[in-house]
């Protein structure tokens, strides 16, 4: 029958043995006299040895002890080396930030979460909010902050989030023309659910510009461009809520949540550090505040 050593019993035998001390072995590993001499005694029982003579004034090893001594040491090195070689590997972790979500959080985001681990290896994925949700349907992303999409339930609310038809405070709709928007791609819930609204209030409109995520539609809008439907924490400086002056339909509210299946206790931690970096950004930046 093979024997399985236990890590804790025969740390109490190596210190036993280098301090010929019960108390004082007790005190190097932090504990009592009381489970050293239980985890020494189980240490025996699993070898079939007494490794340890124990007078009432002496403490010495056995000629049994004496032989397992060195092997002992190597074993709880190679225990050492193997923990230090799991604290060592860098871990990946596959993060989607959905457009037109995700902003000015994202270095907040990214410095706690190197802060939290320096080992992991963080890869970021963005785009809509439905092709995200996707991706981690099909196990690819570790975790994913997106709007929420249709009736889904899953996820943890990270934040509201409330829209407005943004554009400069000059941006005019001339009398028989199409409004002018600003989107993204055509698979964006955001683009779509706009010119939904749009065409439902029969406000006729064109596309002036398609870009990539939210950062060229802002780039856009704020350049005078054409108008968009945008986050209000997202809106760039300088852009306004045109929605009233123009009769613009409203566009119903949601939320930014974060999914995830990962269960681990190690994932769990940067998942919790994930969500408080995004609501502490959040909640200290104003509407509208976008760089």
């Amino acid at each position: 029958m093979t024997t399985t050593l236990d890590v804790e019993s025969v740390q109490a035998f190596v210190a036993i043995a280098e301090f010929q001390s019960f108390t004082r072995a007790a005190k190097e590993l932090g504990t009592t006299q009381a489970a050293i001499s239980v985890k020494l005694k189980r240490l025996e029982e699993r070898v079939g040895y007494r490794l340890i003579e124990r007078t009432p004034r002496l403490v010495r090893l056995s000629a049994q002890g004496a032989a397992f001594l060195q092997s002992a040491r190597d074993f709880l090195s190679a225990h050492d080396r193997a923990i230090a070689g799991l604290m060592t590997v860098r871990r990946r972790f596959a993060l989607g930030l959905a457009t037109y979500v995700v902003g000015p959080e994202l270095p907040t985001m990214l410095a706690r979460l190197n802060g939290h681990d320096p080992a992991l290896t963080i890869e970021i994925r963005h785009e809509s909010s439905c092709d995200l949700l996707a991706a981690h349907d099909r196990g690819e992303l570790d975790a994913a902050i997106i709007r929420r999409e249709d009736d889904r339930r899953d996820g943890e609310v990270l934040a509201p989030e409330h829209f407005g038809w943004f554009a400069t405070p000059g941006f005019e709709i001339r009398k028989g023309e199409p409004l002018r928007l600003a989107s993204s791609s055509p698979s964006c819930g955001i683009r779509n659910l706009s010119v939904r609204a749009l065409d439902a209030a029969g406000i006729p409109w064109t596309e002036t510009f398609l870009g990539c995520g939210s950062f060229g539609v802002a780039d856009a809008v704020s350049a005078g461009l054409a108008a968009a439907v945008l986050s209000r924490t997202l809106a760039p400086r300088g852009t306004i809520d045109i929605g009233r002056r123009f009769g613009l339909p409203a566009i119903p509210s949601s939320e930014i949540i974060l999914l995830s299946s990962l269960s681990d206790r190690n994932s769990r931690a940067i998942l919790k550090t994930l969500a408080a970096a995004f609501r502490e950004h959040r909640d200290a930046t104003p509407l509208g505040s976008a760089a």
